[in-house]
């Protein structure tokens, strides 16, 4: 069909900054995306990556210019609303000049044909992104990753639906978070497509490519799958065998699980830590030992499906409402499969903290420490602090009704010490300032 004439026009306005305080220059202002359309191509052997992005968003007020974060591909076409229109890449930002401005609360679409080497994003965090393995693909982008392969508006607090179409090399299984809606296998090559259909921040968004085998995670209400490689199919059968247990106790504690599926990856290849995306987890071959010795992190990890996931943070400043609950929900499984207690728990980790130097401002610890471990550790402290104050009479109605007001939706730190007052007869703001706004770590409060 061929698109309208641009109509006559005054000039107006752009904007290109991230309103993220932590990491404004990622992301964008002007617009808020509602789709992602991806349909792409790529060859494991040379490493090329070829893609066609369509993009659907809505202007927060009149738009002259705007930009899309994207790595450092060639473009080769952009389109506003079917139109070519002018772009400029510098760094990893795309700017983009349609022909006409651009109304606020105007939706329009922009189509961006573009091709190269994908490679992590460096940063003060190491190569994040899509990454080579020894034999296939892992994306693993939080905070900053998601341009190593596609346009994006990369902030936390820009949610949109998913629609990845990606053809490889057919001896290769394709896992992108998201549904599974068709496979079409040609001559040498299979193309996967898969649907995000819940709101989801592009660092979220995952794909992974390797020579892996399906087979159950676990049976339950929930559709629980995994893929990895064949060779450790007997001790991973030992390490994820209590993940039907680990669901159902995550499910009581939080409330139902927030997606229509949980899928486990374990890559061939070894990895520092475990990675989640928006409905999956990324483990390295060297979480499976067939000793269960990183079961913490299989509940760490499933928990981000609700912290962090479903409820995700609509600033990297408020990190602790991810990790921290993440952490906590380690200590609720371990009290609940007979364990060690949260108590236990709390005490060894408040011991811990306790004899390092210096400390942290929990809910605004800087750029610098948002992955500090006593971030976590801190956060699943303050947890417990908020559990011994309230009861667990209180504490776990107080969690469940937290997900469930905030499905699929962006939280802060402000909204959550005003959603635990609800739950409690005495004021909270002693409680909150001491373990969320100053750096001391305070006393550990009595056992439960």
């Amino acid at each position: 069909m061929t698109p309208k004439a641009p109509g006559p026009r005054g000039a107006k306005p752009g904007a290109e900054h991230s309103a993220d305080s932590y990491l404004p220059g990622h992301g964008n202002g002007g617009y808020t995306v509602q789709h992602y359309d991806l349909d792409l191509d790529y060859r494991i052997a040379t490493n090329r990556l070829a893609g066609k992005a369509s993009i659907t968003a809505t202007a927060t007020h009149a738009l002259s210019r705007f930009a899309l974060d994207l790595g450092s591909f060639r473009v080769q076409d952009v389109r506003v609303d079917g139109w070519p229109a002018k772009h400029t890449q510098r760094g990893h930002k795309l700017s983009i000049k349609p022909q006409r401005p651009i109304d606020a609360g105007e939706t329009f679409r922009v189509d961006v044909r573009y091709a190269g080497t994908p490679h992590p994003i460096s940063g003060r965090w190491g190569d994040i992104g899509w990454d080579e393995l020894t034999d296939g693909v892992l994306v693993a982008s939080q905070p900053i990753g998601a341009p190593s392969w596609f346009p994006c508006n990369d902030q936390p607090g820009d949610k949109a639906t998913f629609r990845v179409a990606l053809t490889v090399a057919s001896p290769y299984t394709v896992v992108v978070t998201g549904d599974l809606v068709s496979k079409w296998r040609g001559a040498g090559s299979t193309r996967w497509v898969h649907e995000r259909r819940e709101p989801t921040s592009p660092y979220l968004m995952s794909v992974q490519i390797g020579r892996y085998e399906q087979r159950e995670l676990a049976a339950g209400p929930v559709v629980q799958r995994a893929f990895l490689p064949a060779r450790l199919r007997t001790p991973f059968s030992y390490d994820f065998g209590r993940h039907a247990e680990i669901m159902t106790a995550l499910t009581q504690f939080f409330g139902p699980y927030p997606f229509s599926e949980y899928v486990v990856v374990v890559a061939d290849d070894d990895l520092d830590d475990p990675v989640e995306a928006q409905g999956m987890a990324v483990f390295g071959a060297n979480h499976v030992d067939g000793m269960r010795t990183h079961e913490r992190l299989v509940v760490h990890e499933l928990a981000h499906q609700w912290f962090g996931n479903s409820l995700t943070v609509a600033d990297w400043r408020h990190i602790w409402l991810n990790e921290g609950f993440a952490t906590y929900a380690e200590w609720l499984w371990s009290e609940s499969a007979g364990d060690l207690s949260a108590d236990a728990l709390a005490a060894r980790w408040h011991h811990i903290v306790a004899s390092r130097p210096g400390g942290i401002t929990v809910a605004d610890p800087g750029v610098a420490r948002m992955f500090d471990p006593l971030v976590y550790k801190r956060g699943a402290l303050t947890l417990h602090a908020l559990r011994h104050k309230i009861g667990s009479g209180q504490f776990f109605p107080l969690m469940r009704s937290w997900v469930a007001e905030h499905r699929h939706g962006l939280v802060t730190t402000a909204e959550f010490r005003a959603h635990a007052q609800r739950f409690s007869r005495e004021p909270l703001d002693a409680l909150f300032t001491a373990w969320l706004d100053r750096p001391a770590l305070p006393p550990l409060p009595r056992r439960l």
